[in-house]
């Protein structure tokens, strides 16, 4: 949950924005002083029994209050028993 469901609108929606490299956005998020919701961290999904795909992701808040994941893959691996 980002907030209340109030103004500004946007907050409880989340949008996921595949991108080849998250490090220069950071780089001008952060030149900016325009702060993360989430710091960058490394995530494995489960794709089905054999196989997990990893990315890399960070989350920030716009103007208007709408949640933005960035992420970056990092390719794909066996599933860990």
């Amino acid at each position: 949950m980002t907030g209340p469901l109030e103004s500004p609108l946007g907050r409880g929606i989340n949008f996921q924005i595949n991108v080849p490299r998250i490090a220069p956005i950071i780089a001008a998020l952060r030149e900016a002083n325009h702060p993360l919701f989430m710091e960058p961290e490394t995530m494995w999904y489960l794709i089905d029994e054999d196989t997990e795909a990893g990315v890399q992701q960070f989350l920030v808040t716009d103007p208007d209050g709408y949640l933005v994941r960035f992420q970056e893959s990092i390719g794909r691996r066996p599933t860990r028993s």
